[in-house]
């Protein structure tokens, strides 16, 4: 089997929770590394720190559209987090913030997809 094939079966495996969290880990995986680089890699830091603003920023586009599921005070707090991601990347840009808040915010919410031990 290819790796291209063995991607697709892995992804159409996947329930949409599933597919939230390995993105979340690996989009938080990137953030750690980046924020262990040099200030002087400035390229490097800003491919994570752009993901994880797509993330945040489809995140709260899905939120906000009218046919959204989820509970309106969880769709409003979605969006108020990525509000947040948005402000405090444009912060570690001016070099005035870290990266560790961004890191702990996504590890919270992968701590909340991820599967309960009767699940797993």
């Amino acid at each position: 089997m290819s790796l291209q094939a063995y991607k697709q079966a892995a992804q159409r495996a996947e329930s949409p929770r599933e597919a939230e969290y390995r993105l979340f880990g690996e989009v938080t995986r990137a953030l750690i590394r980046a924020a262990e680089l040099d200030r002087t890699q400035i390229a490097e830091r800003m491919d994570a720190l752009h993901w994880n603003r797509q993330l945040w920023n489809a995140l709260a586009t899905e939120c906000a559209a009218e046919d959204n599921s989820l509970p309106a005070p969880l769709r409003a707090h979605i969006i108020s987090l990525s509000m947040f991601v948005n402000r405090h990347t444009s912060a570690i840009m001016q070099g005035s913030e870290t990266f560790d808040e961004l890191i702990e915010v996504n590890r919270i919410v992968m701590q909340g997809l991820s599967p309960t031990p009767s699940a797993a």
